[in-house]
C-alpha cells in the first residue's frame, strides 16, 4: 500500500501541512519536530509523488558532504578538498554542468548524521561523503547499515573518508580509512625508543572508532616495549584520560594525568589540538616541553609544525584523502580493490619530544 503524507503526519504526530514545510524546507519548523518528521519519513520510506517528485529528481546536482566539526581542521580539510573535486565537476549537472557540494556539520551526534542522510535521501542526493570516525553503536550502526543502503538503491554513490568500512553493509562504493593503529604504535615506539617509561595519553571520546584504534596502537607498543603486560590494562587505564577532541580536553585531561602520576616523562595526546591544551597545562604548571615532559600529538594539522617547539605527531594526508574521496563520489576514481583502502600514516618527528631528564 503507498504511504502517504497524512500517514506520516499520523506517525510523527504532526498535521500534514507541518510535514509538508519539512519536506519542502520553506517555513520554519522546530528541531525536534523536524527530526520528528524526518524519522517518521524514514520509518514509512515515504516516497513524494507527482510534481513533488519531479522537484525532488531535479536536485539530484547535490552532493552532501558530512563532518563532525567544521571548526576542526581535520574535517575542515578533508571537506575542502573533497567539495573542490565535487563542484568542479563540468558537464555533469543540469546547472551550469557542475555539482553542489553542502557540507553538513553533525556536531558529533549521531541523530543530526542519521538526520542529514534523511534529508539528502529526499533530495535525491548524487553522492555522499562521510568524513571522520564513526560511532560505536550498535543501534546506530544498524540504522546507519539500512540508510545508506536506501541511498545506494537510489542511485546515490557512498564514500566513507577517514572512517572505517561500516560492518555489514555492501552500499558504500568506498571507504578511505586511515592506519590510526599503525599511528599510534609508530608513535608511542618513538617515544619507548627516546627512553620513556612514564607515558600518559590523552585520549577521545571512548564511542569513537578513532579513538578506540589510535588507543591500540598505543597499547600495542606498550605491550611490545615491555612496559605493559599483555591483557593487564589496570596500570594502562590509569595512565589514560578520555574526553572531547579540542584544548580544554587536553588541559584538564593532562592535569588529571599528572596528579595520578606526577613522574609522567611523556603525553601523548589524541590529536594536535589535544595536544595544545596539554603544552598549555604543562607551561601552567612550570613545567619545559620537552626538557622536563615530552608531548605528542596526531594529525599534523597546519599548527603543528609553527608553535613552539614544533610538535611531534603523525601526519594523515587529509587533503589528499579528501579529494581522493571527491574523485570516487563522482566516479573519476576506480574504487580500490573491495572498496576499502587503507591510507598510510607518518611519523613526523619534531621539537617536543626529546629523551626524559635523568
Amino acid at each position: 500500500m503507498t504511504v502517504t503524507l497524512a500517514d506520516v503526519a499520523a506517525r510523527a504526530r504532526v498535521s500534514p501541512a507541518t510535514v509538508s514545510r519539512v519536506l519542502n524546507g520553506n517555513y520554519p519548523v522546530a528541531a525536534s519536530t523536524r527530526e520528528r518528521v524526518l524519522r517518521a519519513v524514514d520509518e514509512l520510506d515515504y516516497v513524494l509523488n507527482g510534481p513533488a517528485s519531479s522537484l525532488a529528481a531535479a536536485t539530484s546536482d547535490l552532493v552532501g558532504i558530512l563532518v563532525n566539526d567544521i571548526a576542526d581542521p581535520f574535517f575542515g580539510i578533508m571537506a575542502g578538498a573533497a567539495q573542490t573535486e565535487i563542484g568542479g565537476q563540468e558537464g555533469t549537472g543540469r546547472a551550469g554542468g557542475e555539482k553542489l557540494a553542502v557540507v553538513c556539520n553533525t556536531g558529533g551526534s549521531p541523530e543530526r548524521e542519521l538526520t542529514y542522510l534523511t534529508l539528502l535521501q529526499r533530495q535525491r542526493a548524487a553522492a555522499v561523503v562521510l568524513t571522520g570516525g564513526a560511532i560505536e553503536d550498535p543501534a546506530h550502526i544498524a540504522a546507519m547499515s539500512s540508510k545508506l543502503t536506501k541511498l545506494a538503491d537510489a542511485g546515490t554513490q557512498v564514500v566513507l573518508c577517514g572512517r572505517p568500512p561500516l560492518p555489514g553493509s555492501d552500499a558504500i562504493v568506498a571507504s578511505l580509512a586511515f592506519d590510526n593503529r599503525g599511528g599510534g604504535r609508530r608513535l608511542t615506539e618513538h617515544l619507548i625508543a627516546l627512553g620513556h617509561r612514564r607515558i600518559g595519553y590523552v585520549a577521545g571520546p571512548v564511542e569513537r572508532t578513532t579513538t578506540r584504534h589510535r588507543l591500540e596502537g598505543h597499547r600495542a607498543a606498550l605491550v611490545g616495549g615491555g612496559l605493559a603486560g599483555e591483557g593487564d590494562t589496570a596500570e594502562q587505564e590509569r595512565l589514560t584520560v578520555h574526553g572531547s577532541y579540542d584544548r580544554r580536553s587536553g588541559y584538564d585531561a593532562t592535569l588529571e594525568l599528572l596528579r595520578r602520576e606526577p613522574s609522567l616523562t611523556a603525553v601523548v595526546a589524541a590529536n594536535d589540538t589535544v595536544a595544545l591544551g596539554a603544552c598549555a597545562a604543562l607551561r601552567d604548571r612550570g613545567l619545559r616541553i620537552p626538557e622536563d615532559i615530552s608531548v605528542a600529538g596526531f594529525d599534523d594539522l597546519p599548527f603543528s609544525i609553527d608553535v613552539v617547539p614544533s610538535l611531534t605527531t603523525v601526519r594523515l594526508p587529509l587533503f589528499e584523502a579528501g579529494a581522493r574521496a571527491g574523485r570516487l563520489a563522482m566516479g573519476n576514481e576506480t574504487p580500490p580493490p573491495g572498496g576499502i583502502a587503507t591510507i598510510p600514516a607518518e611519523l613526523m618527528v619534531r621539537g617536543s619530544t626529546a629523551p626524559p631528564r635523568a
